[in-house]
């Protein structure tokens, strides 16, 4: 046994001064640091904070069969660097995507002896594959994904609210989460017939192609859906304030509906990204300064349960990086690295603190995947994740802090504060100081 001591080890219960107890990859107790048994050995972290290792229910990890955009070594590495210990892989951009058990064993095939942090993945809701929903949910998916509108690559089919109502009955026995990339085709349709013409090069032509009615009506639809069958609704990526009142009133009316926001939603705003600037593309668009503030308002108030990266990655020439043109560029901002220090640093001047930081990054999304019987929390029987963060340091972002595969990243250049130290897994440093520890020891999650 061990015992990992600091002046602020953040629990269930607050911020204290504590000592973790760890027998082999489980913590055995937390304990104030003078009641650490004798003989047991004490690594003292003074003032730096101890946290539970960060979970990440919104990642594209793309391999198989896309490896070249991304794969389960650098996303863990850039994981582990970021202070996450538990991803939960997205079903597409993958090759086949994750819509079938032979294509979960493919994926489970893959990630083998690769990982430096743990990881589970979701499976895929899409047209005419229902048949497949219980026998995914069987083989240990931890719940669905969808799209409303074209998810940018082919293999991966977006449904409308007739294919919706053929999976909604199965998804809701097996009372898993489905989520919902959460924008409807027609409000998009109209904006972009609208722009005809346009230069695409300019960021206003991308956000007004993408329209927050779009996100509404979508949103609307499937809070319609969750009351007629009643399924767990998660809404991925929230872009938009205009729907936090209506997805209030569902959550107060009892409707199982939780939400999630990105970091880059919080800390960018449409008015700083400069023209060409297609590194800032996503989909949903990051929205104006005001819409940013609903967004905070919404976390702070619980409305909207978490944050998650939505980490998706491309090899840089998918960026158009050359001509600038929004329309053919790659939507997708990887942040795993980064995504503890931007939302430390808007915390700081927000007023919320590392309490806060845990339960949006840490013990919500493990609640969604369903591993928070392990994960998420520093406390007796958890898997030892933990994260030591040194909240007061600040540092500027390069490409060699990135660690995904491309270092391609709309925060280059940013000054943020909150520097990750070491990230332990499971008992044991997978990341230290700026370095990589051991072979990859990260594995699948088993309930």
């Amino acid at each position: 046994m061990r015992a990992y001591a600091s002046q602020r080890v953040v629990t269930p219960e607050g911020i204290r001064p504590a000592a973790l107890l760890v027998d082999g990859d489980k913590i055995r107790d937390v304990v104030p640091r003078n009641e650490v048994p004798p003989g047991v050995v004490i690594e003292d972290f003074g003032s730096s904070a101890l946290l539970p290792g960060l979970v990440d229910s919104h990642v594209h990890i793309n391999e198989p069969g896309r490896t070249e955009w991304e794969g389960f070594r650098t996303a863990t590495r850039a994981a582990a660097a970021g202070g996450y210990t538990m991803l939960v892989d997205m079903p597409l951009n993958c090759v086949p995507t994750t819509t079938n058990v032979a294509a979960l064993e493919a994926k489970r095939n893959a990630a083998r002896g690769q990982c430096y942090v743990d990881w589970a993945a979701w499976g895929g809701a899409v047209e005419g594959n229902q048949q497949h929903i219980r026998q995914l949910a069987d083989a240990g998916v931890r719940g669905f994904k969808c799209f409303l509108v074209h998810p940018g690559i082919d293999e991966f089919t977006m449904v409308d609210e007739a294919e919706l109502r053929k999976h909604l009955p199965g998804i809701a026995q097996t009372a898993l989460p489905l989520l919902v990339h959460a924008e409807l085709p027609g409000p998009i349709e109209a904006a972009s017939s609208r722009l005809r013409g346009a230069d695409w090069t300019q960021y206003a032509t991308y956000l007004e192609s993408r329209p927050e009615e779009a996100e509404l009506e979508a949103i609307r639809l499937m809070l319609a859906l969750c009351r007629e069958y009643k399924f767990r609704l998660h809404i991925v990526h929230l872009a938009t304030g205009l729907a936090l009142e209506e997805l209030l009133t569902a959550q107060d009316a009892g409707l199982p509906v939780t939400v999630e926001t990105c970091p880059h939603y919080l800390h960018f705003k449409a008015e700083d990204i400069p023209d060409r600037a297609t590194q800032c593309k996503c989909a949903p668009p990051i929205r104006d300064a005001r819409n940013r503030e609903k967004l905070w308002q919404g976390l702070g108030s619980g409305v909207i349960d978490m944050v998650v990266t939505d980490h998706s990655p491309c090899p840089p020439a998918m960026k158009r990086s050359g001509e600038g043109n929004f329309r053919h560029a790659w939507g997708g901002i990887a942040s795993l690295s980064l995504a503890l220090p931007v939302i430390w640093t808007e915390c700081t001047q927000r007023g919320f603190g590392l309490c806060e930081i845990v339960r949006w990054m840490a013990e919500k999304p493990a609640q969604l995947a369903g591993c928070d019987n392990r994960k998420g929390k520093l406390a007796a029987g958890y898997d030892a994740d933990f994260v030591v963060f040194e909240p007061e340091q600040r540092f500027e972002v390069n490409e060699a802090g990135l660690h995904h595969r491309y270092p391609v990243s709309p925060y280059l250049g940013e000054k943020l504060q909150g520097v990750v130290k070491r990230t332990y897994l499971r008992g044991q440093p997978v990341f230290c100081e700026g370095s990589f520890l051991g072979e990859p020891r990260g594995a699948e999650f088993h309930s």
